[in-house]
C-alpha cells in the first residue's frame, strides 16, 4: 500500500482516471489518504477522514511514508479556521489555502503556516451553526467542499469536520447515520434533515436552525423556511425539497 498528502490548496477528485472525469469531490491541504491504484497520470485514492473513493492528478499530491500516514490518523486535526489562509512553500512562495484544510504536516511539507487553526475536537453542537453561516452565499457547485463552491452533502460534512465530528460523503450515505427523530418539533439546530426524490433516492441535505429554518446549498448556502412537507422557498412560493427524515448526528 502507497501514502499520499495533498500539498496544493483545492484538489479535483474525479470518477475515472482522465482530466475529462466528472468532479466527485476535492481534496483541500493537508489531507491524507492511502492511495489504492497508480497509473502513468492518475491515482485511485481512498481519503482517510471518511472513507471517500476518487481519482486524483499524480500532479497534485505528494507520496508519504506509511509512518506519517499512521501519526497524521492518531493526531488531532488542526484545521485552519479562516475563510482564506496562507502557507509559505519551500521557494518562500504564498499559496492561499481555504476554511478547513489541515496544517499539521506543514512542517514536513518543508512549509510554513502562521495562520490561526483549531485543534477540532468536539465542539459544542451550537457551533455548527456558527461555523454553517460562514459559508452563506457559496455558490453551488456539484463535488465542491469550500467557500468558493460546495454542494449539499459537502456543506454539511465540512461544518461537522471543522467542528471534530465526521460524515461520510454523500448525502445518502450521511442519512445512515445517527438517530431518526420523529417530528421537526424534536429537532435541534445543527441537526441534519434528508430529502429525497420522486423515486426515494435520498439527494439532499440541509442542517435544522431554530425557528423551523433550515441552511443547506440550492443554488448558493441560504437559509430558508422548513415544514412537515420540506422545504420552503420563501422567494420562490413554493416547497422546493421533500423531507424524507431528520436524524441526530451528535
Amino acid at each position: 500500500m502507497q501514502y499520499g498528502i495533498c500539498h496544493l490548496s483545492i484538489v479535483p477528485l474525479r470518477n475515472s482516471s482522465s482530466a475529462e472525469g466528472e468532479m466527485v469531490s476535492q481534496i483541500l491541504y493537508g489531507e491524507h489518504f492511502k492511495v489504492l491504484e497508480r497509473r502513468a497520470h492518475y491515482s485511485k485514492i481512498r481519503n482517510s477522514h471518511d472513507s471517500f473513493e476518487a481519482w486524483i492528478d499524480n500532479k497534485q499530491y505528494r507520496m508519504i511514508e506509511e509512518s506519517d500516514y499512521q501519526n497524521l490518523d492518531g493526531q488531532t486535526l488542526q484545521l485552519s479556521s479562516d475563510l482564506i489562509e496562507f502557507i509559505t512553500d519551500e521557494k518562500g512562495l504564498l499559496m492561499p489555502i481555504v476554511l478547513g484544510s489541515s496544517v499539521r504536516f506543514s512542517e514536513q511539507l518543508n512549509h510554513k503556516f502562521e495562520g490561526e487553526y483549531d485543534n477540532a475536537s468536539g465542539r459544542s453542537k451550537s457551533d455548527l451553526i456558527i461555523t454553517a453561516s460562514l459559508y452563506i452565499n457559496t455558490p453551488q457547485t456539484s463535488g465542491g467542499r469550500t467557500p468558493f463552491g460546495i454542494d449539499a452533502a459537502g456543506f454539511t460534512q465540512a461544518v461537522y469536520r471543522i467542528n471534530g465530528y465526521k460524515l461520510d460523503r454523500e448525502a445518502a450515505a450521511q442519512a445512515k447515520q445517527g438517530e431518526a427523530l420523529s417530528f421537526i418539533e424534536e429537532s435541534e439546530p445543527g441537526d441534519l434533515a434528508f430529502f429525497d426524490d420522486q423515486d426515494g433516492i435520498i439527494n439532499h441535505v440541509g442542517m435544522m436552525m431554530q425557528d423551523n429554518y433550515i441552511i443547506h446549498v440550492d443554488g448558493k448556502v441560504r437559509i430558508d423556511r422548513i415544514d412537515h412537507s420540506g422545504i420552503f422557498n420563501t422567494e420562490l412560493q413554493k416547497h422546493t425539497h421533500k423531507l424524507r427524515v431528520i436524524k441526530k448526528i451528535i
